[in-house]
């Protein structure tokens, strides 16, 4: 029998000595376990010690060694480079750098733009339409537990294998490298949309599995995005740009990438995330006197016309000189719940900084009437 048939068949048994089995720390670090083996054949990242000379068993050097492997390898290093450096400790803070993951990366894909075919615009969260993702085991790395993610940019690439070993600090350091190297609309267009997309579809097709790749990677974002938002405006702010999601509805992170964006051209943002009542948007709306009103809504069973034209009907200031704010009604939602007459319906990011760009800036100077 094989070394491989051996570590299956043996893989949970206590007798088989210390450490861990190839296939516990392959489901440790979302990789195949053919992928360890051909590691450790090829380029010697294997088990210090081999027990009865049969079984595989990884102990905690061995892990960690392997954990650089995977950081370095998702980043685009060649995998004989990537072992010689995982072998060295010092590849451990390299990999937890923003600057040093941007010089890991490839030329090609540190400078140079994806080229993309045309396409319709689509909402952030609409599913990609086109070529068909590759069967799991056949261009994409990691066997059965990688993402599907077809042609992307290898910065997606590697975001979404450390997402899959859960691997926090990787994720910071992609994440943050991506938004350096190319700025937010690209990053979140060719990088973080991607990678989620693919989170999205593993899940809906794997039952239960992997909701927590999800939750990881979004949390990890959403702290990405709200860090950019605290280089707010400070001193005396003409009318904000106001962010609500629909009553119901808990899916912010879009809304939380334009208020990023928002911020980074500028513009003053009052952020009020997931779930917001009416009443209180109501309220909101009054005390603020907004240029405008984004309001998300990622799925139908949220998006609620009447909402929006009671939205687009509150009203501010003196008598003689009352003001209603613009309305954007933002996200894949929309789409099927009917027009409302005098809204937009920005399509991507980009489209909906562009529109709140020139409308807050045709704002006549100071504060609201």
């Amino acid at each position: 029998m094989s070394d491989e048939a051996h570590d299956d068949v043996h893989e949970e048994s206590p007798a088989a000595g210390p450490g861990l089995t190839t296939g516990a720390v392959a489901r440790k670090l979302g990789v195949a376990p053919t992928t360890l083996r051909s590691w450790d054949r090829r380029y010697g990242i294997g088990p210090a010690e081999r027990g009865d000379g049969r079984h595989r068993r990884w102990s905690p050097a061995d892990v960690a060694m392997l954990e650089r492997m995977c950081r370095l390898t998702s980043l685009g290093v060649p995998p004989g480079e990537a072992a010689r450096r995982a072998r060295a400790p010092q590849a451990e803070d390299a990999a937890h750098d923003p600057a040093e993951v941007r010089r890991e990366l490839p030329p090609a894909a540190a400078s140079e733009p994806r080229p993309r075919r045309p396409e319709r615009p689509a909402a952030p969260t609409r599913g990609t339409r086109g070529r068909p993702d590759p069967p799991h085991g056949h261009g994409t790395p990691g066997g059965r537990g990688a993402l599907p993610l077809g042609s992307v940019r290898p910065e997606c690439r590697g975001l979404a294998n450390a997402a899959v070993r859960l691997d926090a600090p990787a994720l910071d350091a992609l994440l943050h490298a991506a938004v350096e190297e190319h700025g937010l609309l690209t990053a979140w267009d060719e990088v973080i949309m991607p990678a989620l997309r693919a989170v999205g579809r593993k899940w809906a097709t794997s039952g239960e599995r992997y909701v927590e790749v999800e939750h990881l990677m979004s949390w990890h974002i959403s702290t990405l995005l709200r860090r950019m938002t605290a280089g707010a405006p400070v001193g005396e702010v003409r009318q904000p740009v106001l962010l609500a999601c629909a009553p119901d509805e808990t899916h912010s992170l879009p809304l939380e990438a334009l208020a990023a964006g928002l911020t980074e051209r500028g513009l003053p943002v009052r952020m009020f995330g997931a779930a917001v009542p009416p009443d209180a948007l109501d309220e909101a709306v009054r005390r603020i006197g907004p240029a405008a009103v984004v309001l998300w809504s990622q799925s139908r069973v949220t998006a609620d016309r009447r909402l929006a034209r009671r939205v687009q009907a509150t009203a501010w200031g003196v008598r003689g000189a009352r003001q209603h704010p613009a309305l954007l009604l933002a996200g894949p939602g929309w789409a099927g719940a009917g027009r409302v007459e005098g809204a937009g319906r920005p399509l991507s990011l980009r489209a909906a900084l562009d529109t709140l760009t020139a409308l807050w800036g045709a704002l006549p100077a100071g504060p609201p009437g």
